[in-house]
């Protein structure tokens, strides 16, 4: 019979990696999207526990931050060009870490971040885990050769990896690299509820791919472990690699998807059904195909991977980002508005070599200071795409 727990086990270390919010009702994780609605676990049949380190210290490295009232709220329309890339420095992935918005307590557990990485340096003898939540990792330049507990991960520019709360991972880079990372406090990412669509599309549990157990029995004068603690890095130093989990068997683990095998949704009559569901064929009848001019209540961080953003083709550029807060109205620009209300409505294909992407959340997000002033790549002239829009308007044709 098959034991997770055996008394003599020739790997010698057997530990367990949980994820089981004991004291939360399951009825309250119901209530909330992202929390987890089942336990997860794996057990790790390792070489070392990984218990056997020194001390943790403060560690001041990179400019993560959870202070959401550094400076004065911004409630403008935001972009950003595109985020610079460290040239004469060398900056690893830690080190290159930047907030730039977020909203929420690490300490509570209830909130997000969202984090700019720049970096030309692999992590050399060091890795780094999150104590307080999920990165999903969008790589925008650069592959990401990631390095867990559970095996490795190659994450390439239009795929996504989830690397879930607890699991130490590093992260090795063959070009100078930049990407984006949603971080929650308050759950894991799932799948939401098809609902009317039935049972095939958007993105399909079969499309996920976790990996294969990958060992590496290391000893080292000093491997440093950094561990993100109630939005505060600390580090801690050891004899051994981290990474030697000769086997493991589970759900809990790390992931990663490819974007192209997202199956996108929309309507083939008139209007939009949702805007964050548009396909590669445009085909609604006499209706504005951009996405419209609107408010809401949800705060919208959007990037875009490669390509061209229809709505803006101009102003918004891969690596770049945008941000349109709660209740702040936005919308195609000029350029967009005039050539879509005029051109020919037949069917046509749309996006092309694009992948852009949206973090949308319900929470009131606030910029940090690295977002508005530190990063110096705040598109200031952003609000004059729209000053051009003409009226249109002739009351004798009503």
């Amino acid at each position: 019979m098959f034991r997770n727990n055996i008394v003599k086990c020739h790997i010698k270390k057997i530990e367990c990696c949980t994820r089981c919010d004991h004291p939360i009702e399951r009825t309250d994780q119901l209530r909330i999207k992202k929390i987890i609605t089942q336990e997860t676990e794996t057990w790790l049949y390792r070489i070392r526990p990984s218990v056997q380190h020194k001390p943790f210290e403060r560690l001041h490295e990179s400019n993560i931050t959870y202070n959401w009232n550094e400076i004065e709220p911004n409630p403008n329309q935001m972009r950003w060009k595109p985020f610079e890339i460290p040239q004469e420095k060398q900056i690893d992935f830690v080190q290159g870490l930047n907030t730039i918005c977020g909203a929420g307590d690490v300490r509570t557990r209830n909130g997000i971040a969202i984090h700019i990485y720049t970096c030309n340096l692999s992590m050399h003898n060091k890795c780094i885990y999150n104590s307080d939540g999920d990165f999903l990792i969008v790589p925008q330049k650069g592959t990401l050769l990631i390095k867990t507990e559970f095996g490795r991960l190659t994450v390439e520019p239009n795929e996504i990896c989830v690397i879930q709360q607890g699991m130490r991972f590093s992260v090795n880079i063959e070009e100078p690299s930049r990407g984006y990372i949603l971080e929650v406090f308050d759950g894991h990412f799932v799948l939401p509820n098809l609902g009317p669509i039935g049972a095939n599309g958007l993105a399909n549990p079969r499309d996920f791919l976790t990996p294969t157990a990958f060992y590496e029995d290391l000893q080292v004068e000093c491997y440093k472990v950094i561990n993100k603690f109630q939005g505060t890095l600390f580090v801690a130093q050891q004899t051994h690699s981290p990474f030697d989990v000769v086997a493991w068997h589970g759900n809990y683990v790390p992931y990663k998807y490819n974007l192209n095998n997202f199956m996108a949704l929309n309507s083939v009559t008139f209007d939009h059904a949702e805007l964050q569901s548009l396909t590669l064929w445009s085909v609604a009848e006499n209706t504005f195909r951009p996405p419209y001019y609107h408010r809401n209540c949800m705060s919208e961080f959007m990037g875009l991977i490669t390509g061209t953003y229809e709505a803006k083709e101009e102003g918004f550029v891969a690596g770049g980002a945008s941000l349109h807060s709660m209740m702040t109205p936005h919308g195609p620009d000029t350029d967009c508005f005039e050539k879509a209300s005029g051109s020919k409505l037949a069917p046509q294909r749309v996006a092309d070599g694009t992948m852009a992407f949206m973090f949308e959340s319900s929470m009131n997000i606030t910029i940090t200071e690295w977002g508005q002033k530190l990063c110096k790549t705040v598109d200031e002239e952003y609000y004059k795409c729209w000053q051009s829009l003409k009226k249109h308007f002739k009351p004798n044709r009503c």
